[in-house]
């Protein structure tokens, strides 16, 4: 990313999220935060509750208990498209462009609470941060390869110039190589950049590689939580999460 872009960094701050579809809670209790500058990542098996999490703080599922804040203002149940005025930018796992339409006219929908006036300037600064996109701006976004449209999605998001990035496993479906370099340079350039992002993502290890800390759901819940190098040494998460063997104590035996 660009040196020369800074993004208006905001705090995350989600106290005793409960969260559903309808009938019983999917998350319970959950207390997760982002600060600017920060890369925070939630790991978790399938079905712990990760993207209903997310989808509860942007407003797409209802929260039954517990407050989301952002910034000073406390953003719980407002309807997205208040929570995206208020500087928090979503991408999803899946839907995450308009395949029909060209690149550029997803960077301008992505524009779209923007005066008419500032879409092309803002364009040109989302290509700053992901200049891979310049020379495909008339490129069908149905025609991009997983890592380009991943790039897009991001850039999409980009165009509100949000403060808070929530990221709903953008390395899904992805060659390790593309999927690392998307992880390394522009999420954590997203960071460094002064944005607070909250990613979900499967790959523990890569997760852990550009965190500052990390939440591990489990049946809803926040079942640990530390910095890379505290988790690292944990040996349920080391079993679990990397793949290692957890040391056998005396209790075991």
């Amino acid at each position: 990313m660009s040196d020369e872009v800074t993004l208006p960094g905001v705090r995350l701050r989600a106290v005793g999220i409960t969260a559903g579809y309808g009938g019983d809670p999917v998350i319970r209790g959950i207390t997760v935060s982002a600060d600017p500058g920060e890369v925070v990542s939630l790991v978790g098996p399938n079905g712990s509750g990760k993207s209903t999490l997310l989808k509860s703080l942007v407003g797409i599922i209802r929260v039954t208990a517990g407050t989301v804040t952002v910034g000073d203002k406390q953003v719980t149940n407002m309807p997205p498209e208040e929570i995206a005025r208020l500087s928090v930018g979503y991408v999803p796992q899946v839907d995450d462009v308009f395949a029909p339409l060209t690149v550029r006219e997803n960077l301008e929908m992505g524009g779209y609470l923007l005066p008419r006036g500032q879409v092309a300037g803002r364009i040109d600064k989302v290509l700053t941060v992901f200049p891979g996109l310049a020379g495909m701006l008339g490129r069908s976004a149905g025609k991009l390869s997983g890592g380009e449209r991943k790039m897009l999605a991001m850039g999409r998001v980009l165009m509100l110039d949000p403060g808070v990035f929530l990221l709903d496993e953008p390395t899904a479906n992805l060659a390790p190589a593309i999927a690392t370099a998307l992880l390394e340079v522009h999420v954590r350039g997203l960071a460094t950049s002064g944005a607070a992002v909250l990613i979900v993502e499967q790959r523990a290890r890569a997760a852990l590689a550009i965190s500052h800390r990390t939440y591990v759901l489990g049946g809803g819940e926040v079942r640990m939580e530390g910095t890379p190098a505290e988790l690292s040494v944990s040996p349920d998460f080391v079993e679990s999460f990397l793949g290692g063997r957890r040391p056998v104590s005396p209790a075991d035996n």
